[in-house]
C-alpha cells in the first residue's frame, strides 16, 4: 500500500474541501493531490529517491509528504534550526535527496522548487498514479537524540498506514473542524498529524513558528477545533493565559499534547483553564509511527476530580494501548509490538526482536487497570545508596515551587554514593531563585535522599525543538561544574 492513497480518496470524496490553510484562500484536497502529482513528476525528472524537506510548517509540508509518496520515493523532514554543517551531514546520508530548503542549506542557492509548482498544478490535467507498492520506506526521520546520539528512522507505508486506519475513521470530520499544527515537520506529531488530519478530512491550520500569543490568536481567528502541543507549548500558553488582563482560553473541543513527559502542576492548570475541552495524552515514538497509547478526555477529567489516590494517579499515566498494538513490561522497560511498530534505521541494526517487540528504552510499568506510566528513560534513572530515584518525582516538586518555570532532574556520578542528585532551574517570569530555600522545600515535600545536592540556575535548558531536555549534554555541563 501507498500513503498517497490517503490523499487519494480524500481527493475523491471531499476534494472541493479545504485541505490546508485558510477557509478563504486555503488549498483543497483536489488542489493538494495535482500538486503532489506535480512534486512526484519533478521527482522523477531529477531521479531522487528522497524528498529532503528544510522548511518551517505550511503548506508545502503536506505536500512534499504526499509528492514523496506519489512518487514512490521517501520524504525526509530535517530540522531546519540545526546549524548548516550538522544539516548537510544529515543531507549527505540520504539516499539520491532532492533537496526543499531556504538559500545556504547543503551548499546550493534556495530550493524553493516544490513551492514554485502549486501554479501550474492546479492546471494541470494529469492523473497518474502512484505505486501500489513502493520500494523506498515512506519516511525517514532523525529521533530526538535526548540521552544518545541521533539515529534515522525507518518508517514504511505500512507502519503508518497501520496507525491511521487503527486510530481514526475515513472523513469523519465536519466541514467546520480544523487542527492548528504547530509542532514541527520533523517529529513524528507533525508528520502523523498531517495524515490523519487527511483520513479524517480535517483541514490543517500550520503554524511556522510557535509563541503562545500567536497560537491563541491563530486558535481564535481560524476557529481552531482541534489542536496537538508539546509540553513547553502548553506551559508557554497557560502562562499568557495566567497573566493579568488575559482573555479567555479558545473554545478546542480537542486539545492532546505529547513528545515529552508533561509537569503535572501545568496539566493541572489547563484543565481548568479549558474547562470543555477534551484532553488528550498522546504516548508514541518516532520508531511507532506516532501514538501507542492514549489517555483519553473522559480520563482526564475523572482523574482531575477524584479524590482517591489511586485513580487521580491516572492523571500521570499515558493511558492504555491503541487498538493494533500490544505494550507489555519487561525489567521494568516498555516493549510494544504490532503493525505500525518500525524499529529500523537507515545504516544501522534494527531494534525489533525475532517476536516483533520493540524495546522502547523507556522505563515503564501498569496499574491493575491497564493503565500505563512512563518514567522516564532507563538512563535517566538515578540510583544513589542502592536506591532507584525517578527524576520526574523531583522535577514536578520544582516546578510546583512558586520561583521555578521548569526543571530538569539528574544524575552525576558520586564516589560515596554512587550518583548525587543534579538539578538545573530556570525561575519563573520576576522570580529570583534562592537555591537553599528550594532545597528545603524539596526536603520537607519528598525527603532528603531525593534532594538535589546541585542546584543550578539558567536561563533556558538545553532542549529539542519538541521540549524534550537534551540530559546528555546537561549532565555534560553540569559535570564540568558540580564538584565531586
Amino acid at each position: 500500500m501507498n500513503l498517497a492513497m490517503i490523499l487519494d480518496m480524500a481527493a475523491d470524496g471531499l476534494g472541493g474541501r479545504v485541505a490546508v490553510g485558510s477557509l478563504d484562500g486555503g488549498i483543497t484536497y483536489e488542489q493538494l493531490r495535482q500538486l503532489a502529482r506535480a512534486t512526484a513528476r519533478e521527482l522523477a525528472r531529477r531521479q531522487a529517491s528522497t524528498l529532503a524537506l528544510a522548511e518551517p510548517q505550511g503548506p508545502v509540508v503536506p505536500a512534499a509528504l504526499f509528492g514523496a509518496a506519489w512518487a514512490g520515493a521517501s520524504y525526509a523532514p530535517l530540522n531546519y534550526r540545526l546549524p548548516a554543517t550538522t544539516l548537510e551531514a544529515a543531507i549527505d546520508r540520504l539516499p539520491s535527496p532532492a533537496l526543499v530548503a531556504p538559500a545556504g542549506i547543503g551548499g546550493t542557492p534556495a530550493e524553493h522548487w516544490l513551492a514554485d509548482l502549486r501554479a501550474g498544478a492546479a492546471t494541470d490535467p494529469s492523473t497518474e498514479g502512484y505505486p501500489e507498492d513502493p520500494t523506498q520506506p515512506a519516511v525517514l526521520l532523525l529521533t530526538s537524540g535526548t540521552s544518545a546520539a541521533p539515529k534515522t528512522a525507518v518508517l514504511d507505508h505500512n507502519n503508518l498506514l497501520a496507525y491511521i486506519f487503527n486510530t481514526g475513521e475515513f472523513a469523519s470530520a465536519g466541514e467546520d473542524e480544523a487542527l492548528l499544527l504547530s509542532v514541527p515537520p520533523f517529529h513524528i506529531a507533525g508528520v502523523a498529524a498531517v495524515l490523519s488530519a487527511t483520513w479524517a478530512g480535517r483541514r490543517v491550520v500550520p503554524l511556522p513558528v510557535f509563541s503562545a500569543e500567536a497560537w491563541l490568536e491563530v486558535a481564535a481567528a481560524e476557529h481552531i477545533t482541534h489542536a496537538f502541543v508539546v509540553p513547553t507549548m502548553l506551559a508557554r500558553i497557560v502562562a499568557v493565559l495566567d497573566a493579568p488582563g488575559a482573555g479567555p482560553a479558545p473554545a478546542l473541543r480537542s486539545l492532546a499534547y505529547g513528545g515529552a513527559r508533561m509537569p503535572a502542576p501545568v496539566l493541572e492548570r489547563a484543565l481548568e483553564l479549558f474547562p470543555e475541552t477534551g484532553f488528550a495524552n498522546a504516548y508514541g515514538l518516532t520508531e511507532t509511527s506516532s501514538t501507542i497509547a492514549v489517555l483519553g478526555p473522559e480520563d482526564h477529567r475523572v482523574a482531575h476530580a477524584s479524590a482517591e489516590p489511586g485513580v487521580r494517579a491516572r492523571l500521570a499515566s499515558v493511558g492504555q494501548p491503541v487498538p493494533g498494538v500490544e505494550v507489555r513490561i519487561v525489567d521494568g522497560e516498555i516493549h510494544v509490538r504490532g503493525e505500525q511498530v518500525g524499529g529500523r534505521y537507515l545504516d544501522r541494526n534494527g531494534r525489533v526482536d525475532e517476536e516483533g517487540w520493540l524495546a522502547t528504552g523507556d522505563r515503564g510499568r501498569t496499574d491493575d487497570d491497564g493503565y500505563l506510566f512512563v518514567e522516564g528513560r532507563l538512563d535517566d534513572m538515578i540510583i544513589r545508596g542502592g536506591e532507584n530515584i525517578s527524576p520526574a518525582e523531583i522535577e514536578d516538586t520544582l516546578i510546583r515551587h512558586p520561583s521555578v518555570a521548569t526543571a530538569a532532574v539528574l544524575g552525576l556520578p558520586d564516589l560515596e554514593w554512587g550518583e548525587r542528585v543534579a538539578a538545573a532551574v530556570v525561575p519563573a517570569p520576576g522570580h529570583v531563585i534562592d537555591v537553599d530555600a528550594l532545597a528545603q522545600w524539596v526536603r520537607e515535600a519528598i525527603g532528603s535522599l531525593k534532594t538535589p545536592s546541585v542546584i543550578e540556575v539558567r536561563d533556558e535548558l538545553p532542549a529539542t525543538p519538541t521540549g524534550k531536555v537534551l540530559k546528555r549534554q546537561l549532565r555534560d555541563e553540569l559535570g564540568d561544574r558540580a564538584p565531586s
